[in-house]
């Protein structure tokens, strides 16, 4: 026991005075090495990443494997910028490196699970992000998200763009500026789809940051057909650590950013994976000035660059919202987020999805029941002529997939029509009545041509009584027609379903958010089957009568 005492004294002793050295040291080196001479010591009890991974634990860098020139895999070996990067914060380190694959979506949830401990992926620095976790400064790169399509589509600016589809790869920062200006989204989970899609006409216009497209520019036969309309939100990448358990290695991080910029290690990563350098040639020469080349360079506001800011405004009833989700955890377990109800624009396309979503309904209840009457008499007519191109029309909805009904009909209307909600949703309303309305017609004609065959009615007696008789059929169409509506989506209707792919682009929570969908749609359903119910009665009622 006599021993003991002394050597813990003596330990606490060269902890203090390796922490008072790392305080006064003059550069950044100095700083840097204290910090790990002092890390080092606690690998019996490690609290820290840093300590931990320095005591024999492997660096765990989420990377991307499909971003040309940045973060690629060839023969199963992760190559570009990035991973240059992180194998030259693993040799200053000393330590072993593990490469975890990761994209937009996920790089951030795994850092929070424990699953890496540093997140080297493309990732922008927002305000909206710094609540997820720890950026380390100085930021190691610098793009803009950039909107690229044909030459020969004509887009100049945001105006050009509102109610069009753009491609983007969910959890990119910008995504929320490009909603706010009315556009639709397409999500993608890879931005390495993003060019083949453009090429075979998936998409016709596509966003991502401009050092991504800056690859495939300078192949000529892409460069022939596609051009960058115009470019926003100027963001610069930082490396990002776990905002709890990790401040030993953030620092140590923060300390390697200011060397690797005033050393040029960054920008010799860069001229090697042939990338721009011209942000990288700026911060050279920032960190190399004597007010940069601190130990507190880091937090010098003369020296960093500040996060885009993309918050976006408040509802009036966040706070409540906040609280809900809060208390939802502490007391049920259960983590929901809503985000559609955080934010003005979140909110209001929510409200928007609402409201078009009812009407979508409606008009496809409409539609259907209108259809089913003009199938069911003309499928059931005297007149050849009629009967048979009913027969074919009919034919031909039942042998098509409701998505491609939505795509034809959606074809159609864009040709004669300009791009619009009314429009889309007119198209929808189009293809769902179709389709439903033939199906039920066939019910309805074949209760004609039995009254036929059975004799006596004529005229509206026999128009009534026939719908009486197919009214099962009828009803049975409309609710399919109901529960059709989010196919809707697929061609740009902005019903709840595309409403809420939207919020989700840009905001956490998409579990939540679809299991609203969800909820949303079974109540209208629900409500949809008791109207048919009373309609069934109706008609039943009706044939009765008649």
């Amino acid at each position: 026991m006599s021993l003991r005492i002394p050597c813990r004294l003596l330990l606490a002793f060269a902890a203090l005075l390796a922490t008072f050295a790392a305080a006064r040291a003059a550069t950044p080196d100095e700083a840097l090495a204290a910090l790990l001479t002092e890390a080092r010591q606690h690998c019996d009890q490690p609290t820290d990443r840093l300590e931990r991974i320095l005591c024999g634990k492997p660096l765990r860098i989420g990377v991307r494997d499909y971003y040309p020139l940045f973060g690629t895999r060839e023969n199963g070996t992760h190559v570009g910028y990035e991973p240059d990067i992180a194998r030259a914060i693993a040799r200053r380190l000393g330590v072993e490196i593990e490469f975890v694959r990761v994209n937009a979506a996920t790089r951030i949830p795994m850092l929070g699970e424990d699953r890496i401990d540093l997140v080297l992926a493309t990732m922008g620095h927002t305000t909206q992000r710094d609540g997820q976790l720890r950026f380390i400064r100085p930021h190691y790169y610098q793009s803009e998200t950039v909107v690229v399509g044909p030459r020969a589509l004509r887009i100049g600016d945001w105006n050009d763009v509102a109610t069009r589809t753009i491609c983007v790869t969910v959890g990119n920062v910008s995504n929320a500026q490009m909603v706010s200006h009315n556009a639709r989204l397409m999500l993608f989970d890879e931005a390495g789809v993003l060019p083949d899609r453009l090429k075979d006409e998936t998409c016709t216009l596509a966003a991502q940051d401009d050092s991504f497209f800056a690859y495939y520019f300078t192949d000529p036969s892409f460069a022939s057909r596609f051009e960058q309309k115009f470019g926003f939100a100027q963001v610069p990448w930082g490396m990002g650590v776990a905002r709890t358990g990790s401040d030993k290695l953030a620092r140590a991080l923060d300390l390697l950013s200011q060397i690797f910029h005033r050393d040029g290690t960054f920008l010799e990563i860069a001229v090697r994976n042939r990338i721009r350098t011209v942000f990288l040639e700026d911060q050279q020469r920032i960190w190399q000035r004597p007010e940069c080349n601190t130990t507190e360079g880091s937090t010098n506001r003369n020296c960093i660059l500040p996060a885009l800011n993309l918050e976006l405004a408040p509802t009036p009833f966040a706070a409540w919202v906040t609280a809900a989700e809060d208390w939802s955890e502490r007391r049920l377990g259960i983590d929901i987020t809503l985000p559609m109800l955080k934010t003005a624009p979140a909110f209001s396309l929510f409200l928007n999805g609402v409201v078009n979503t009812l009407i979508l309904i409606a008009g496809a209840l409409a539609a259907t029941f209108a259809f089913a009457i003009v199938f069911g008499f003309s499928l059931g007519s005297d007149f050849r002529p009629v009967r048979w191109l009913a027969w074919l029309v009919t034919m031909t909805l039942q042998s098509s997939p409701i998505v491609l009904t939505l795509v034809i009909a959606a074809a159609f209307a864009h040709a004669l029509l300009p791009y619009s909600t009314g429009v889309a949703l007119g198209a929808s309303i189009l293809a769902l009545g179709l389709t439903n309305g033939g199906n039920a017609g066939q019910a309805v004609s074949e209760a004609v041509i039995s009254l036929h065959h059975e004799g006596g009615e004529k005229g509206m007696a026999l128009f009534v009584h026939a719908l009486g008789r197919s009214a099962i059929s009828i009803v049975a169409f409309l609710i399919n027609a109901a529960k059709g509506t989010p196919a809707a989506s697929f061609i740009g209707a902005p019903e709840l379903l595309g409403a809420l792919t939207d919020v989700s682009s840009f905001s956490s929570g998409r579990a939540t958010t679809y299991c609203l969908v969800l909820v949303f749609y079974t109540i209208v359903v629900m409500i949809v089957v008791w109207a048919c119910g009373w309609l069934r009665t109706w008609l039943e009622g009706r044939q009765v009568s008649a």
